[in-house]
C-alpha cells in the first residue's frame, strides 16, 4: 500500500506548546509599543501598569472583592512555593496528585517541608484519584489541570463549604480556560505563559480571606527568604497585594500581559475564552473518534482538559514496544511534523506515557488544531510502515 501524500494546508499558526504558549491571534511586537521600559517598577506609572494587571485579572476572572491578587517571582512554580512554605504545617494536609506537577509538590511538602501528616492520594497518568476521599478539614493541595496528563478536576463538589482547613490550587493551565470555583478556593495560582500566551517568569498568587486569616495567625517557625516573605510583624503586606512586587518585575512583560487581558475583554471576556478551548478539545476529539491508532491519555470524557490536550498511540505494534522504544517513535513523528512547519512542540512531557500533547488554550485556533492533525496522520503512516 502506497503511503499517503503530504498534507496540502500547515496550520495558520504552528505553535502549541503548553508553555510558554501560543500568543493571542494577531499579535505582533507593536503590541508593546507602550512598555514602561527604562522606568522603575515603583515609580507612580510603573506601580499603576501592575495594579492593571491585577484590576484587569479580577475582572476578567470575577475573583472576589476581597480576595487579595499578587505578581509574583518564578512563574507558577514560585506562586505555589511561596503558599506552601508560607501556609502549611498548621494541620495535617491531604494531596491529590495524578501528574508531574502535583508530584512535585509531594516531593516538596514531604523533602523539603518535611511535614509529619501528609496524605497523598495518587492516580496514574490519565486518571484522578478519588477526590471524595480528601478531608477538607485538612489543608488540601493539589492541581485544577494536569498540564502533562491532560486530567482536570470536573467540578468541585468534593470541597466542603464549612472546611476547616485551606485549599490551595496550582491552576497554571486552568485559569482563563476553566470556570474556577473561588469561594471553594482558598489559595490560587497560575502563570502568564500559559492561557493568555504572556511571557515566563511572572506568576500569579491569589488569596482569600481565609487564607490571608491563617498567615496573620500562624507562624510555623520556619525561616522564609525574602522572596518568599508575605508578612511582616504578623501582618500581610498589603502593598504586594497592589503591585508593589516583591522583585523587579519585567515592563516589558507586564505590557504584554495586559495586552493579553485586553484582548480577552474585546473577545467577550472568561465565556469566551471557555468557549475557544473547549472547541479546540471538540475538535481533537471528533477526529480521535474516526482515528483507530490514537486515544486521549484521560479515558474519561469528563476529565479531559481542553487546554493541555494529551494523546496516546494504541496501535497493537506500538503497545508491543517497551517505554524506551514508544518514546522514540513518539519523538521521530513530532520531529518530522517540526521539520514541516505544522506543529512545534507536541511531544508529551518527559516524565508522562510516550505520545503527544497539543495546547488548546483560547490563543490557539481551532482551525490550526484542525490543519494539525492530517500532520499526525500522516507523520504516524510513515513510522507504521512495515509494523501493522
Amino acid at each position: 500500500m502506497s503511503l499517503p501524500p503530504k498534507p496540502a494546508v500547515l496550520p495558520a499558526d504552528p505553535h502549541f506548546s503548553s508553555g510558554p504558549c501560543a500568543k493571542r491571534p494577531g499579535w505582533s511586537v507593536a503590541a508593546l509599543e507602550g512598555a514602561l521600559l527604562g522606568r522603575s517598577h515603583r515609580a507612580k506609572e510603573g506601580k499603576a501598569r501592575l495594579a492593571e494587571v491585577i484590576d484587569r485579572t479580577r475582572a476578567v476572572l470575577g475573583i472576589p472583592d476581597d480576595w487579595r491578587i499578587a505578581i509574583v517571582p518564578a512563574s507558577d512554580t514560585g506562586a505555589v512555593e511561596m503558599a506552601l512554605w508560607n501556609l502549611l504545617g498548621e494541620r495535617g494536609i491531604d494531596m491529590p496528585a495524578w501528574e508531574s506537577f502535583g508530584l512535585e509538590w509531594v516531593n516538596d511538602v514531604l523533602k523539603q517541608l518535611k511535614l509529619p501528616d501528609v496524605r497523598v492520594l495518587k492516580a496514574d497518568y490519565g486518571r484522578l484519584p478519588d477526590l471524595y476521599q480528601v478531608d477538607c478539614d485538612r489543608d488540601v493541595v493539589f492541581t485544577w489541570n494536569g498540564t502533562t496528563s491532560g486530567v482536570r478536576v470536573p467540578e468541585a463538589g468534593w470541597i466542603a463549604d464549612d472546611r476547616k482547613g485551606l485549599t490551595l490550587c496550582d491552576a497554571t493551565s486552568a485559569a482563563f480556560a476553566m470556570d474556577l470555583p473561588w469561594q471553594k478556593l482558598d489559595v490560587v495560582t497560575w502563570s502568564w505563559q500559559k492561557v493568555l500566551g504572556g511571557e515566563a517568569q511572572h506568576g500569579m498568587l491569589v488569596l482569600s480571606p481565609r487564607a490571608v486569616a491563617r498567615l496573620e495567625s500562624f507562624d510555623s517557625g520556619r525561616p522564609l527568604p525574602k522572596i518568599f516573605r508575605l508578612t511582616k510583624g504578623g501582618k500581610l503586606i498589603e502593598g504586594i497585594f497592589r503591585g508593589d512586587t516583591i522583585n523587579t518585575p519585567s515592563m516589558l512583560c507586564v505590557e504584554d500581559a495586559l495586552d493579553g487581558l485586553k484582548w480577552a475583554e474585546q473577545i467577550g471576556g472568561l465565556p469566551a475564552l471557555i468557549a475557544r478551548s473547549e472547541a479546540n478539545l471538540a475538535a481533537v476529539a471528533e477526529w480521535v473518534a474516526k482515528t483507530d491508532w490514537i486515544d486521549f491519555l484521560a479515558v474519561d470524557p469528563e476529565i479531559r482538559s481542553c487546554t493541555a490536550i494529551c494523546l496516546r498511540i494504541t496501535a497493537p505494534w506500538f503497545q508491543a514496544l517497551d517505554a524506551d522504544a514508544q518514546a522514540k517513535v513518539a519523538k521521530e513523528m513530532a520531529a518530522m511534523i517540526e521539520r514541516e512547519g505544522a506543529g512545534y512542540d507536541i511531544g508529551s512531557y518527559r516524565d508522562a506515557p510516550a505520545g503527544f500533547r497539543i495546547w488548546g488554550g483560547a490563543t490557539v485556533e481551532t482551525d490550526s488544531i484542525r490543519a494539525l492533525l492530517p500532520w499526525i496522520e500522516w507523520a504516524y503512516a510513515q513510522v507504521a510502515e512495515g509494523r501493522t
